[in-house]
């Protein structure tokens, strides 16, 4: 009980009645029923519903600290934006040199590969075949019939 207790405080701690209301509101109730089940001395039911509710505190807890990370990225990103704004507005001449991406693309950029100059593609392969190797045939004789089976 103690676990899910400090597991709710910690929710409420991250603002999760911001950032996720339901899943705090669901283990705030998981919690008053494991206190309820206390009372009751149905104690099996009170360690289930006491678990319960620190999971969804943890949850809370999780989504809520997620929900301040995207807000403060926000944040900053518009901040981003209203200097780049300003500074092409102060500097007209520096924004038509060179254009800032206003976000980091996902990738790297991939362009075509040559193509092997043909001398590569057609030399031989080391060995004589063409470049194909060949499966070897399993033995027909009767003497390597004989080996396996452990007769002389």
């Amino acid at each position: 009980m103690s676990a899910a207790q400090t597991q709710l405080q910690a929710a409420r701690d991250a603002d999760a009645a911001d950032y996720a209301p339901v899943d705090l509101t669901f283990a705030q109730n998981k919690f008053q029923q494991a206190q309820a089940a206390m009372t009751s001395r149905k104690y099996a039911d009170a360690a289930d519903l006491a678990t319960e509710a620190q999971a969804d505190a943890e949850l809370a807890t999780a989504k809520a600290r997620l929900g301040d990370v995207r807000a403060r990225i926000q944040t900053k990103t518009d901040e981003n934006a209203r200097l780049r704004e300003a500074m092409e507005q102060a500097h007209p001449e520096l924004s038509s040199r060179s254009q800032m991406p206003a976000t980091l693309p996902a990738a790297a950029p991939t362009g075509d590969m040559p193509a092997p100059s043909a001398s590569v593609l057609s030399a031989p392969m080391p060995g004589g075949d063409g470049g194909f190797q060949t499966v070897p045939q399993p033995a027909t004789s009767t003497s390597a019939g004989n080996a396996q089976e452990g007769q002389p």
